[in-house]
C-alpha cells in the first residue's frame, strides 16, 4: 500500500499562496487546486516572514487545510517555522531543497506530519532513494528551478528529464505517490503547460506545482487519462475477462499482463 493514502489520494494540482497574503488564502482554496502551498519560503521577504507564520496558524486553526512550505534548515527561520506549523491541525509540510538530513530535522520535531520532500539540489537526488525512504515523507515533488541552478543545467525541460527518471524510481521503490513535476513559468502560454504535463505524465508523475490559477484546470485535466485511453483500456479487460490472465492478441497488438494491469489502473484513475 502507498504510503500517504487517503482522502485525496492522488491530488494532481498543488497551488502556491504566498504566506503573508492572507486575503488569498480562501481564493486559492476555492481555485480548484486540490492542495494550496502556503510558502513561507521565496515568496515572503525577511520582514514578513513573522506576519506569514501568524496567518498559517491563524487559518489552520480556523479550519483551514494544505500544504506549509518552511524555510530551509539551513536558514534563520526554520525552526521558528516548525513551532508555527505545530500548532496548525492537519499541516502537511513541504521540505525545501530536502536531503536525509533535514527532513529526518522535521519528521522529530513534527512527529506523524506527512512531509513532501522538494527535491532541488544535486545533493538531494544524488541521494534521493535515502531521502525517499525517510518515514514521514508521502511524496516527491521536483523544484525544477532550483535544481537547475544547483546542478548548473540551464536548459529546462527536457534537460531535466535524467533527474525525473531517478525521481520516479525513487518513489516507486519507496512505495510513494507518484511524485510532482514543477512549475511552468509561462503563465499565457497553455500549449507549454500541456506539454509539460504530457512529459511529467510519461515519467510517471501525477501532480504538478502552480504557480497562477489559471493554470490549475489545464493541470488537473491533462493528469486524468485521455478518452481514447479509457475506451482502449475497457476494451482491453473486457477482452481479457474470460482468458483467465492469458496473453491474447487485439488488433494486432500483444496484450498481456504488465499492459492489463497498466489499462487497470488508467480506469482505477479515470475521476481521481
Amino acid at each position: 500500500m502507498e504510503k500517504g493514502n487517503g482522502a485525496m489520494n492522488h491530488p494532481h494540482s498543488y497551488l502556491f499562496v504566498p504566506g503573508h497574503r492572507a486575503d488569498r488564502f480562501e481564493k486559492a482554496a476555492a481555485s480548484g487546486a486540490h492542495r494550496i502551498i502556503i510558502d513561507l519560503e521565496d515568496a515572503v521577504a525577511p520582514a514578513e516572514k513573522d506576519d506569514a507564520r501568524r496567518n498559517i496558524v491563524s487559518w489552520f486553526q480556523q479550519g483551514g487545510s494544505g500544504v506549509v512550505r518552511i524555510n530551509g534548515a539551513d536558514t534563520f527561520w526554520f525552526d521558528a517555522d516548525l513551532a508555527a506549523v505545530a500548532s496548525c491541525p492537519h499541516a502537511e509540510v513541504m521540505v525545501p531543497k530536502a536531503t536525509v538530513a533535514s527532513l529526518q530535522r522535521v519528521a522529530r520535531f513534527l512527529i506523524d506530519t506527512p512531509l513532501l520532500a522538494l527535491v532541488e539540489s544535486v545533493e538531494g537526488l544524488v541521494d534521493i532513494h535515502a531521502v525517499a525512504a525517510v518515514d514521514a515523507v508521502t511524496r516527491l515533488a521536483f523544484g525544477n528551478l532550483d535544481f537547475g541552478a544547483d546542478s548548473r543545467i540551464s536548459g529546462g525541460g527536457s534537460f531535466l528529464d535524467p533527474a525525473r527518471f531517478q525521481i520516479a524510481l525513487a518513489s516507486r521503490h519507496a512505495n510513494l505517490l507518484p511524485p510532482i513535476d514543477g512549475v511552468t513559468v509561462s503563465l499565457d502560454d497553455e500549449a507549454k503547460l500541456l506539454e509539460d504535463v504530457e512529459r511529467a505524465k510519461g515519467f510517471g508523475f501525477s501532480a504538478k506545482l502552480c504557480i497562477h490559477p489559471r493554470q490549475i484546470g489545464v493541470v488537473n485535466a491533462g493528469f486524468l487519462p485521455s478518452e481514447t485511453d479509457i475506451a482502449w483500456a475497457s476494451t482491453i479487460l473486457a477482452a481479457v475477462q474470460s482468458t483467465q490472465g492469458e496473453a491474447i492478441q487485439i488488433d494486432g497488438k500483444m496484450v498481456d499482463k504488465p499492459i492489463i494491469e497498466r489499462d487497470r489502473a488508467i480506469l482505477s484513475g479515470r475521476s481521481a
